[in-house]
């Protein structure tokens, strides 16, 4: 497939992708829907009123004229497919419904870097889950010595724990290094100060679309269709507020002070063609669990951190989505299984992407053993955490064939803490 509109080889946003997201396209402006195509945006909104979304399913709707993508997540998936459909038919090099009417482009497409991204949805309910058993080695092994077992019930179920929508931001959004209690080693008691232990953490986020009442479960086998797409996500985390305040009910303050997402929802029809085969679990999960078709995604991932008063940005972390233990359909099996009612636009972690090797650690705490030795950066800086005024740039790609499938970037800038 090709489009009239010029996508360079390298382009994460190629006609196989066409991820939504939501922009302004100047500050005073509303928001609206949009779909990347290159090195632009295509306005969903023009394309709506253009009467062009002409399909049994979306011929009448208003989901494109709204500031948010819930309403269209929520219609679910044959309306996800009419949509991409339609959109790649009117963005091919063949059409000239859109290629051939300099009116209509002219409303339609806006260079990207000319616009302001913003949430893609209203994100009403937030959920981490702690799904790569690598990253949960390495911090067993980190707090409790290399022979620390991983607990059985890691091995039975997907741990997660219930984050705050609030403080969820888009990509670029600064975030101030956080305040709390702390309580370094060999003090009989805890102080109080800015974190000295601030920590990205590499995660990829499932974006719900239709949800299901209270009460009601999401079998194993339909899970995927609760799925718009996926995100890239920076789950920032205080290691020190966290680890004194976590016993005995877990995190809190250490992790509620931001978590960035990247302003692109890449869908699972895009992401199709890089499906490839999930973890073996042993012991093997319990019925509600054990899916027919049991997958993952081969995801590249990559970290860089751009240190304060640095021009350039240095590769920290090399990680893979397929590195996952619990599947995304496990996620959602489980988080119904008691009844909870998912709604669209809920936000659902992965938590942080290791894996088997001393390049593929998701986070600064593995990196740096909590501190313990130095990450080199560069020639001559060295980090054990995060410093004010460093930027941490999380990406992720996919190759196919003559054509790339991208998230874009989840980035965020250290600001000092507010005293």
């Amino acid at each position: 497939m090709k489009s009239f509109i010029p996508v360079d080889a390298e382009c994460h946003f190629s006609l196989q992708n066409l991820p939504y997201g939501v922009f302004k396209p100047s500050p005073r402006e509303e928001a609206r829907a949009g779909v990347a195509i290159g090195d632009y945006v295509l306005d969903l909104s023009a394309i709506c009123r253009a009467g062009l979304f002409n399909g049994p399913l979306l011929k009448g709707s208003h989901c494109f004229l709204e500031g948010t993508l819930n309403a269209f997540m929520a219609m679910g998936r044959p309306a996800w497919k009419e949509a991409r459909a339609t959109i790649q038919k009117l963005l091919s090099a063949d059409d000239p419904t859109l290629r051939d009417n300099a009116e209509l482009r002219r409303k339609a497409l806006l260079l990207m870097n000319q616009v302001q991204m913003v949430l893609p949805a209203v994100i009403g309910d937030y959920t981490d889950f702690f799904s790569s058993k690598h990253h949960t080695q390495n911090c067993l092994a980190i707090l409790f010595g290399p022979e620390a077992p991983i607990p059985p019930n890691w091995l039975s179920l997907p741990v997660a724990y219930h984050g705050r929508a609030s403080s969820v931001v888009i990509s670029g959004t600064d975030i101030v290094r956080p305040r709390g209690q702390l309580h370094p080693a060999g003090k009989p008691l805890p102080g109080f100060g800015p974190s000295a232990k601030l920590d990205f953490e590499l995660e990829m986020a499932a974006i719900v679309g239709p949800g299901n009442d209270l009460g009601r479960t999401v079998n194993v086998d339909d899970a995927s269709d609760h799925i718009f797409g996926l995100v890239l996500m920076n789950d920032w985390s205080a290691r020190d507020i966290q680890a004194w305040e976590s016993i005995p009910l877990g995190p809190f303050l250490g992790k509620s002070f931001g978590t960035s997402i990247s302003p692109w929802i890449v869908t699972l029809e895009a992401l199709e063609p890089f499906a490839c085969e999930a973890q073996v679990q042993d012991p093997p999960p319990l019925p509600y669990l054990a899916a027919k078709s049991s997958h993952s995604y081969d995801i590249p991932l990559e970290v860089s951190i751009k240190p304060a008063g640095e021009d350039k940005t240095f590769v920290v972390s090399r990680s893979n989505f397929n590195h996952l233990y619990w599947t995304l359909e496990q996620q959602i099996a489980h988080h119904t299984i008691n009844g909870c009612n998912l709604r669209s636009g809920d936000l659902l972690g992965s938590g942080t992407i290791s894996g088997p090797n001393p390049e593929n650690l998701g986070s600064l705490l593995e990196l740096t053993c909590d501190g313990k030795k130095q990450l080199k950066i560069g020639n001559n800086l060295n980090r054990t955490f995060l410093g004010d005024g460093d930027e941490v740039i999380l990406t992720a790609c996919c190759q196919g064939d003559g054509y790339k499938v991208g998230f874009g970037a989840c980035s965020g800038k250290v600001l000092p803490a507010n005293l």
